[in-house]
């Protein structure tokens, strides 16, 4: 069965005032007020057990919601309360973040290295083609530096992801996250609308707000994503420069802004389920980020002082495989935002 799309510049739909969003943002802050109840009772660690993780990213989630509905809402709100409590549920939101990275961030790249060694189907392939047992000197090299260049990996990221655990440990103890749990908490029962509000309709601020979607997708290098590979997305690759990669920064801002267009679809029809091809758009530009701080992790192992040379070969390899992941997650989105714009036309 197609999903009901909801299409905010239908002069024909029926207005949505700022009650609708005033029920949102008390859902979310109960949410909110739930999920740190759970956080609670759980011993109050970051990620240690699956109860307390969920809490975490539950907090995350509902944060990340009543952040983005008062950044698209914003001439709805009052302007001081609004402006002063979206930069503390940003701070939020990131620093609960950056643990859960790191972690999935060091998996990707175990992983990815286990694939590209290859060491037990290598020697099956050899056989079957009638040659010697033994590794060409490419793979051979990479299959030694792999065990070298994991460990690197997991020294690096297991230290960054303790230092995040730490943060994330002080930051949900500070006097600063309790004043934010206090306002969330009178959020739940009682939201600071502006006068105008009860009749104003919220469609043209969502519309608003696709439109900045579609401005910004618009201005990304599509037909560069519609091919296979982007040699340009290794130039700079293993480069001292230690800066984020040029092309990645449209990209990551495309997501962020898919991000609140879907949170302004919830205040308008918090009842209709994620659009199919919103999800799986945003599923590719998760991937996205995800490869691309991947690739950036194995750049910066690389510039390790003194390392073996089969280890930064195998970190090149390593960073080469996930620009590549980068490339696939851009043709990815590319193919799905293409049905998401014929459909809703």
């Amino acid at each position: 069965m197609a999903q009901r799309h909801l299409d905010p510049t239908d002069p024909t739909a029926e207005v949505v005032t700022g009650d609708a969003l005033a029920g949102y943002l008390r859902n979310q802050a109960t949410e909110f007020l739930r999920a740190l109840r759970l956080h609670r009772e759980t011993g109050g660690a970051t990620c240690s057990g699956e109860e307390s993780a969920d809490a975490v990213r539950a907090l995350r989630r509902s944060a990340r919601r009543i952040s983005g509905s008062l950044h698209t809402y914003r001439p709805l709100l009052d302007p001081a309360w609004s402006e002063s409590m979206r930069p503390e549920l940003a701070w939020l939101s990131g620093t609960l973040a950056l643990e859960h990275a790191y972690e999935a961030r060091l998996e990707r790249l175990l992983q990815a290295l286990h694939r590209l060694s290859g060491a037990a189907a290598f020697p099956e392939q050899v056989a079957v083609s009638g040659g010697p047992a033994t590794a060409p000197p490419e793979r051979g090299n990479l299959t030694v530096g792999a065990a070298k260049a994991g460990a690197l990996l997991d020294r690096q990221l297991t230290l960054a992801r303790t230092r995040a655990h730490s943060t994330a440990l002080q930051a949900l103890g500070s006097s600063r996250f309790h004043a934010v749990a206090d306002k969330v908490a009178v959020l739940a029962s009682e939201v600071p609308l502006a006068p105008a509000a009860a009749t104003t309709d919220l469609r043209p601020l969502a519309g608003a707000a696709r439109e900045r979607l579609t401005d910004a997708i618009a201005a990304l290098p599509l037909l560069t994503a519609g091919h296979p590979y982007n040699a340009e997305a290794l130039i700079h690759g293993l480069s001292p420069d230690p800066s984020p990669h040029p092309q990645d920064g449209p990209w990551h801002q495309v997501r962020l802004l898919l991000r609140l267009h879907r949170y302004a679809r919830e205040v308008l029809d918090p009842g209709t389920p994620v659009d199919v091809r919103l999800l799986t758009a945003g599923q590719a530009l998760n991937r996205h980020r995800d490869a691309s701080e991947a690739a950036a992790a194995a750049a910066q192992a690389a510039r390790t002082p003194r390392i073996a040379p089969a280890t930064a070969y195998a970190l090149g390899v390593l960073h080469a495989d996930q620009r590549h992941e980068v490339e696939a997650a851009r043709f990815a989105f590319q193919r799905a935002w293409q049905r998401e714009a014929v459909e809703t036309v």
